[in-house]
């Protein structure tokens, strides 16, 4: 059995965030001891550890809930997954097309010399972009 304080501690998230996660339904309601301290069980210190896992590669609480409801009911959660992993994707897609955008831009101010520097003219015009996205 955890206090609410050494569970804290053995999984790194804050008792504050602990009680979030009890309130919204992430987390079940622990027993509580005779004198209203929570009791928490080897399955919360597991249920936690997986919402944190979750939080730390960038699922929503949404996600996380979800995935819990299917790991409940032993339903596939790969479209979760897939659904995160495709996210994620598009994110280094556009990541990559602004790193190659900002290298020609670089490249363009020839290295320095503010009187043939084109960054602000770039920047201007979206039309020389090469990356087809709309930030």
């Amino acid at each position: 059995m955890f206090s609410i304080g050494s569970l804290s501690k053995a999984t790194g998230c804050k008792v504050e965030t602990i009680r979030y996660y009890e309130k919204i339904g992430l987390m079940p309601e622990p027993a509580r001891s005779e004198g209203g301290q929570r009791r928490y069980h080897r399955h919360h210190l597991d249920r936690l550890r997986f919402i944190r896992h979750g939080r730390a590669l960038g699922f929503t609480l949404d996600d996380i809930r979800e995935l819990l409801d299917l790991s409940a009911s032993h339903q596939h959660a790969d479209s979760i997954a897939r659904r995160h992993r495709d996210a994620v994707q598009e994110r280094i897609r556009s990541l990559t097309a602004l790193r190659n955008e900002l290298d020609r831009m670089i490249e363009d101010c020839a290295h320095g010399h503010s009187g043939e520097c084109r960054v602000i003219e770039t920047l201007s015009d979206h039309g020389r972009c090469l990356g087809d996205h709309d930030h």
